[in-house]
């Protein structure tokens, strides 16, 4: 993900006529294309941490009497200036009339200087050509969400518990900071804690939990029986969704 165009430039000013989007900024185009579907990374979230790149990719679905010729590279926009476009996607035919068209993505938060005001809602700019020579152009053909990575521990105590006494579950929740490249605390965050009896094969809601200032959680539980505990966060718009490890503890 080319966001390195965000980079100071030597008078400490960002370079933002770097991000020149493409000339054609309303829908338009000739004929009667439709585009029918647009899936980013397979569930249109992109969850980037700080350690290592990711690779993602864009597939447009499109269809036209004559047939999808082609697509030019897709555009992709977000909040905090964020703007890349993919390189010439490959067709698909999936009938005579209808193609998907894919392209990939490569972000890295170590080289591209991700800002975190730039997770959110993000949208992919299409332009698609049929047979025909009919054309369409969509500036937000489809959206994703562009996330921060997040991070969740538990642990439960003490173990071993007797039956019928008090455990207490802790926790921590932490999302990646693109700007220092480490995690940090996430605070007044709603997190699940869930539990599986053993030998059970569905986890139980227990109860809900928020994060503190420093991202800490803590509940408690009366033991009643061996099994697992884990906390889940949902996620949110601009952070990722992520399970801990569970912890088991043996109840005598």
């Amino acid at each position: 993900m080319r966001t390195r165009v965000l980079a100071a430039s030597a008078t400490g000013a960002l370079a933002l006529t770097a991000l020149a989007v493409p000339a054609a900024q309303a829908d338009g185009g000739s004929g009667d294309i439709r585009i029918t579907k647009v899936v980013v990374d397979g569930d249109n979230k992109v969850t980037i941490g700080t350690g290592s790149a990711k690779t993602f990719s864009v597939s447009v679905t499109a269809t036209d009497d004559s047939g999808i010729a082609g697509a030019d590279s897709f555009t992709l926009a977000g909040p905090g200036y964020g703007f890349e476009s993919t390189g010439k996607p490959s067709c698909k035919k999936v009938s005579a009339t209808t193609s998907t068209c894919t392209a990939s993505v490569k972000t890295d938060p170590r080289t591209d200087y991700l800002s975190n005001a730039m997770a959110g809602t993000w949208y992919v700019g299409v332009w698609i050509d049929a047979n025909d020579h009919d054309y369409v152009w969509k500036d937000k053909a489809g959206s994703f969400k562009f996330q921060r990575g997040s991070a969740l521990t538990t642990n439960a105590s003490p173990e071993p518990v007797k039956k019928g006494k008090t455990l207490t579950v802790t926790g921590k929740l932490s999302r990646a900071n693109w700007e220092t490249l480490k995690y940090g605390a996430y605070s007044g965050q709603s997190v699940q804690l869930q539990y599986l009896k053993k030998g059970a094969k569905s986890y139980t809601t227990l109860k809900t939990v928020k994060s503190n200032t420093s991202g800490n959680l803590s509940t408690t539980v009366k033991a009643t029986a061996d099994g697992y505990y884990r906390y889940v966060f949902a996620g949110n718009s601009t952070s990722g969704a992520i399970t801990s490890v569970s912890d088991f503890v043996d109840v005598k």
